[in-house]
């Protein structure tokens, strides 16, 4: 098992947000943060086309792909597959409160069963040469002690894991909707901390609340990464200065699309991310991939700019339409001209 790749800085999974699209966007504006998959249920990789599940390109890695389930067999045998298609990573779902989670037997409440999990993480670990690793929340429902906690990290712990992603808040599975889930119940990230220094043989990172390099920079203090959620989804462009800030990787700027694609230098502008993840658009395009599905994850990157609401209703309002303006990458440029970036 590799823990080598780094891990200081990740984008957490989040369900119709970080597709392979969302992804391969993501990664014209760093090098070095690890993206995660949205949880892919283990079932619907094995009963179906593993394809529309794990497509993706080599050029998103490093990547990691979340499984959902409960049961051991399925999850190894799904874990095969997520290797087989050049994953570098497969995650375990202990954490999402849906209903429709709760309904197949996985996500959150599985910290209710700290036995089952650990059985699901040993068939998985032992399926793959990669890493498996758990992303969890702190406690679920009225079981939200420190004891409890460190007894579900502990059983996993003993089962071989190494990798934990812990949502600093406890999810509450009735009452609370998912978006409830990720605001309402309060943060602990005194749980994370604590559980670090008292298992420091753990890679821990902390998920939850983060928005700024600064506050990613002084967990990092403590902790051996960070993991963002929605700020990362909403407001992109925050992650400018990532590979420079926290993984130490200084390169010049550039307006050339080839030069962002190819990892040379980083995107000077928003509207020069945007042109060297044209052709992207353009080849999907070919591919038949439609027009809304390649737009809707840059509604959020001119936010707080002077015609960002304009470039925003323009894809949302066209990408249906997209062939009228000349496709996907004419209706982006387009929009683009209605943003005025200093």
């Amino acid at each position: 098992m590799d823990l080598d790749f780094n891990r200081r800085l990740s984008i957490a999974p989040m369900l119709d947000c970080t597709d392979r699209h969302e992804r391969y966007f993501l990664r014209l504006i760093s090098k070095h943060i690890l993206l995660y998959s949205e949880m892919v249920v283990a079932n619907a990789v094995l009963h179906t086309k593993p394809e529309q599940f794990l497509g993706h390109e080599p050029f998103e890695y490093p990547a990691v792909l979340q499984l959902g389930g409960s049961n051991p067999a399925d999850l190894a045998q799904a874990s095969k597959l997520v290797e087989a298609a050049g994953f570098q990573e497969v995650n375990l779902n202990c954490g999402c409160p849906s209903d429709r989670v709760q309904n197949g037997n996985f996500g959150a409440c599985l910290m209710k069963s700290k036995d089952l999990v650990a059985d699901c993480f040993k068939a998985m670990q032992d399926a793959v040469s990669i890493p498996v690793s758990i992303k969890c929340r702190i406690g679920v429902d009225e079981f939200d002690s420190w004891e409890f906690f460190t007894d579900f990290i502990q059983t996993i712990k003993d089962a071989g894991c190494r990798i934990f992603i812990i949502h600093a808040r406890k999810a509450w599975l009735q009452g609370l909707s998912p978006k409830e889930n990720r605001e309402v119940p309060p943060l602990h990230y005194d749980f994370v901390h604590r559980l670090k220094a008292e298992m420091p043989d753990l890679n821990v990172s902390i998920n939850g609340g983060i928005k700024t390099l600064d506050q990613i920079e002084e967990q990092l203090k403590d902790l051996d990464g960070v993991m963002v959620g929605r700020e990362a989804y909403e407001n992109p462009w925050f992650l400018h200065d990532a590979d420079e800030r926290i993984f130490n990787d200084i390169r010049p700027e550039s307006d050339n699309p080839a030069d962002i694609i190819a990892g040379k230098a980083r995107p000077a502008t928003r509207k020069a991310l945007l042109e060297a993840y044209l052709p992207y658009v353009e080849k999907q395009t070919a591919e038949g991939c439609p027009a809304t599905i390649l737009v809707r994850h840059l509604y959020g990157l001119f936010t707080g700019l002077p015609g960002a609401r304009k470039f925003r209703q323009t894809l949302s309002n066209n990408a249906p339409r997209a062939a009228q303006f000349g496709g996907a990458a004419a209706l982006i440029r387009s929009a683009m001209d209605l943003v005025t970036e200093a």
